[in-house]
Order: structure tokens, then C-alpha cells, then sequence
């Protein structure tokens, strides 16, 4: 599906598979995804929030970022994709270290999660990660009805609705996750 927000025109992510993380493109290949979801290419400088917010004159409210949090329980490790507009912040302290029942919670270094994850910085988004990773989505991220987030890889960005990322396998709706 194509979709407008600003100037961004996207086009299927089947016509364009070339600009999708790897680990991306196979999740939505699995999920049948790959003609719901959008993807346009964008300069891989200009691909953090507030930059692409600005050269692309996106609403605040259609950008969402994921982050990477982990803690610890009996020595096992918990991690966590958080989903959350970009005018807010993920709760870690409080709404995700609850949600992972750990004593701490904190961001993965970004060189862990990149490697981890299998995605560029800046790319990182909750389709593709390892399955055993919970995917925690602030519930006024679900209800946009399209949202810019990262594709796998710096060079471009997904568009999409924000309930397809409500229902990926592992999403849990999580109502005051962004602050």
C-alpha cells in the first residue's frame, strides 16, 4: 500500500524490498505484510526523528521510535522493543520495568542493539526481532492511522498504520508507555 504523510510518498515494500532490513523484510514476508506496509527512501543522514521530522515536514505525532530495554530476573534476562511517539519518552523506569517484572531496567548500548537486533541504527523498529523479545506499543501509538518508523536500515523508513503494529505476533498495548 502507498501512503502520504508530508513529503514522503511511499510505495509497497514489495515493490521496494531493496530498501528494508533484512531481518525487517523477512518478518513482513512471514506476517503477509510486505504490500500493507510502505516504504520510502530517505537520506540515510536525515534519518534520525528530528531531522526527518523537519526535511520531510512530518506531523510530530505520525514519527514513533523504538527502543531496546533489558533487566534482569533470577539471572534470566528480559528484553523488551518499546514503541512510542516521538514526542514521548518510554516509561523505562517505572511502566517497563514493571512490564519485565526486573529490579532495573535500561536501554541496550546502541552497539548491542544493533548488533542483536540485526538493524542499522536509526532503522531499528519492532518487525523482525527475535521472537522471544516482547514488543511493548504505547496504545496512542496503535490508534495513528500512519506512522513513520524505521525500516532496518538508515536509507529509508516504513509507513504504516499503527494498528499493524498492535497485532505483530509478540505487541502488547500498553496504555501511559510514552510520557
Amino acid at each position: 500500500m502507498a501512503y502520504v504523510v508530508g513529503r514522503m510518498h511511499s510505495v509497497p515494500a514489495s515493490s521496494r524490498p531493496d530498501l528494508v532490513g533484512e531481518p525487517t523484510l523477512a518478518a513482513l514476508d512471514r506476517l503477509g505484510l510486505t504490500d500493507v506496509v510502505g516504504v520510502v527512501e530517505v537520506d540515510p543522514e536525515l534519518s534520525d526523528t528530528a531531522l526527518t521530522q523537519e526535511a520531510y515536514d512530518l506531523p510530530i505525532e505520525s514519527l514513533a521510535n523504538c527502543v531496546i530495554v533489558a533487566g534482569k530476573r533470577e539471572g534470566q534476562e528480559r528484553v523488551a522493543a518499546c514503541m512510542v511517539l516521538a514526542s514521548t519518552r518510554a516509561d523505562v523506569n517505572t511502566v517497563v520495568r514493571k512490564r519485565l517484572d526486573v529490579r532495573k531496567a535500561t536501554f541496550l548500548p546502541r552497539e548491542e542493539a544493533v548488533e542483536r537486533t540485526g538493524m542499522e541504527y536509526g532503522g531499528i523498529n519492532p518487525v523482525g526481532l527475535p521472537a522471544d523479545w516482547r514488543v511493548l506499543v504505547d496504545a496512542a501509538v496503535a490508534t495513528q492511522p500512519v506512522l513513520v518508523i524505521g525500516s532496518g536500515v538508515r536509507r529509508s523508513k516504513l509507513l504504516l498504520p499503527g494498528e499493524v503494529l498492535a497485532t505483530l505476533p509478540s505487541a502488547e498495548i500498553v496504555e501511559g508507555l510514552g510520557r
